[in-house]
């Protein structure tokens, strides 16, 4: 039975009585008042959870009750109930940020679902959610499978995601937690469809019935290029596709999605391999070979990105595309906000690429930060955080100014990335990488059983670090930890950011095709 406190402010409230009989039978505690000066009084006194207002009354007016209300408890919901239907009177109500806006004469009907939808709302959205849940759950599970086709994971995932932001509304820990276990039994399929097909995958190439990141490119962006728009290729490092989902709600007053799908990283899942396979439209190894100035190697101590734009050149002109593009890499506010200054010469560009490194700044900011890993404790936080970046970023800035030009809006990644709780243990030399979720090395030692091991690179189009090199990858939550002070690693690293392995949130990239509204 409910028990939520209603205060009804009319002078007319003895007309009202068949009303709040109704409430009170609902298990409702009604408090009814005929004036404003009480109410105010009332308030101050005792709490209430909801207050019906009536708009017309003598003395203090219920727009002047409204204000006093607001003033003393700006979170307090409010329903005006009125006779008047003239606009200015609502725009000045709903301008006093009331809840709810009800015409005489209303019905009981219409009071008691004005209350549930102030007070109750949530916890009708959380049963109906967990409720959905459930049933979805046992769909997942039967479906769950490492001989689904591509499109059949990426359905999976999308169906996941949605889950987790729907449960992450609710109060039920239980029904999240079980959430979780379903999605790791998933991952641990998804890693054993990878290692099964990930080496047909690279030798089709263009011909798989999904695109990768050597080929995206020449698949999606290349034929829209010289139409009658400029192109805003915005690639946000490290962005999942349940970020994406986030940014999504954010831009929807501007732009519209018209598509969202996904793509496969390439393995390792990271910026050196796969940002670089994304804009020269090749694989790691071919890089290697075809353009050896402009690979830098795994051990070689150098930023290993700094040719990606050249490597974009190269790919435009092999595939007949006019290398007519700009190119700027956003790595703090300032620049973000200087590019919405360089627009008018953006627009008269056919393609326009703009690199933001937030949320990879972000991830590896929250292991090294202990405040920030706070903030970033589990994934619910950790999208709110992406969340109110967005809301004072340039970014969001450069969304609103591109609303006002006809342009194409193209968001996507190059990988994303997981939360690690679980270590396995490798040992390698000093020789070997230094990356959590994949290592590269002569004679790495570790459990056959717990990694995805590739003991010839070329096998998937890695270059050799040297002869011996191999590369082993983490699935799942997993990550890599040496025995020498393994307690200490552990602790350190377990609970944050990473990428690098076999996982449908590190692999399978979003890329969603917007335009303004």
């Amino acid at each position: 039975m409910a028990t939520a406190r209603v205060l009804w402010i009319d002078d007319e409230i003895d007309l009202l009585k068949p009303h709040v009989m109704f409430l009170q039978a609902k298990g409702y505690e009604v408090i009814t008042l005929n004036n404003g000066v009480d109410a105010v009084e009332t308030l101050r006194n005792q709490a209430v959870d909801i207050v019906f207002l009536d708009e017309q009354m003598p003395g203090l007016s219920g727009m002047e009750t409204l204000y006093k209300i607001k003033e003393n408890f700006p979170t307090l919901p409010v329903v005006m109930v009125t006779k008047s239907e003239e606009e200015r009177i609502m725009d000045e109500a709903i301008g006093s940020k009331i809840s709810d806006y009800l015409l005489k004469p209303v019905n009981p009907g219409q009071i008691l679902l004005a209350i549930k939808k102030q007070l109750e709302s949530k916890r009708l959205e959380s049963e109906k959610s967990t409720a959905s849940y459930q049933q979805e759950f046992r769909e997942i599970g039967a479906s769950l499978s490492p001989n689904l086709s591509y499109k059949e994971w990426e359905d999976l995932y999308k169906k996941l995601v949605f889950w987790e932001l729907e449960l992450s509304k609710t109060d039920d820990e239980g029904m999240r937690e079980i959430l979780r276990n379903q999605k790791e039994e998933a991952n641990l399929l998804f890693a054993r469809y990878i290692e099964k097909n990930y080496v047909d995958f690279l030798k089709k190439g263009s011909d798989n019935e999904f695109d990768m990141s050597h080929t995206v490119l020449r698949k999606r962006l290349f034929p829209i290029l010289n139409n009658d728009f400029p192109v805003f290729f915005i690639l946000i490092d490290n962005l999942r596709y349940d970020h994406w989902k986030v940014l999504q709600q954010h831009m929807q007053p501007y732009l519209k999605t018209l598509s969202e799908d996904t793509y496969m990283s390439i393995l390792p899942s990271v910026t050196h391999y796969a940002r670089n396979s994304m804009f020269a439209g090749l694989l790691p190894s071919e890089i290697e070979k075809k353009y050896p100035d402009y690979w830098v190697a795994e051990d070689s101590g150098q930023y290993k990105n700094q040719n990606e734009k050249l490597l974009l050149e190269e790919c435009l002109k092999r595939f007949g595309k006019e290398p007519n593009f700009t190119y700027n890499k956003v790595l703090n506010q300032s620049y973000g906000f200087k590019i919405i200054d360089y627009l008018p010469k953006m627009m008269s560009t056919p393609l326009n690429i703009i690199i933001y490194n937030f949320i990879d700044m972000l991830s590896h900011a929250s292991t090294e930060i202990e405040l920030l890993r706070e903030m970033a404790n589990d994934d619910d936080s950790y999208r709110s955080l992406i969340g109110s970046w967005f809301d004072h970023s340039p970014l969001l800035e450069l969304i609103k100014n591109l609303a006002n030009h006809k342009a194409i809006v193209i968001i996507t990644s190059d990988h994303g990335s997981i939360r690690i709780t679980n270590p396995v243990r490798i040992k390698g030399d000093r020789e070997t990488s230094v990356n959590l979720r994949y290592k590269v090395g002569r004679n790495l030692e570790f459990n056959p059983k717990e990694v995805f091991s590739v003991r010839n690179p070329g096998e998937i189009f890695l270059p050799k670090v040297n002869i011996t090199s191999s590369f082993v990858f983490c699935r799942q939550n997993d990550f890599f930890v040496y025995p020498n002070n393994f307690n200490q690693y552990v602790a350190y690293y377990r609970n944050t950011i990473q990428h690098g392995g076999i996982s449908l949130e590190e692999m399978l990239v979003p890329y969603a095709v917007l335009q303004p509204k």
